[in-house]
């Protein structure tokens, strides 16, 4: 075989490797929003439905002790809230973008108006937006700019 095809062939393997990465890098993070989601329901589940009561608030403080203590902080009291509301927010979990990363959807879950909510999803996805762009768009408030404009 010639140097150049040789050439060819392993430039191949690496662009297949490449992509390979990539479609991994998708299916981990998928994973983790549909496990998150998944605690998110059992959270609910757990407490006696979607209302806030104080013994589910008691419930979700009392586990994060000790899933934070064998799993690290990543299972804290504000992250099983933020799974709990992941789940009450896309209570259907194909719902979810799966070309998202959770801290993308942990920016919008502050968002009450689903409009709004769905505004920058899309807008993430549209534009391959980072978290941080994300966040900018959120403050110079893109969507009510849009709004005010039809």
């Amino acid at each position: 075989m010639e140097k150049q095809a040789y050439y060819v062939e392993i430039e191949n393997c690496i662009k297949r490797n490449e992509i390979n990465k990539k479609r991994r890098v998708l299916e981990e993070n998928y994973d983790t929003l549909r496990n998150y989601w998944e605690i998110g329901k059992l959270l609910v589940e757990a407490q006696g439905g979607s209302n806030k009561a104080k013994y589910g608030n008691e419930l979700i403080k009392k586990w994060s002790i000790l899933y934070t203590k064998n799993y690290g902080k990543g299972y804290n009291k504000s992250n099983l809230f933020k799974f709990r509301q992941f789940y009450l927010t896309f209570p259907i979990i194909s719902t979810v973008w799966r070309q998202l990363t959770w801290s993308h959807f942990r920016e919008v879950l502050i968002i009450k108006d689903e409009c709004e909510r769905n505004y920058y999803l899309n807008l993430c996805v549209e534009r391959n937006l980072s978290v941080r762009r994300l966040q900018e768009e959120i403050k110079s408030n893109s969507f009510e700019r849009l709004i005010d404009k039809t």
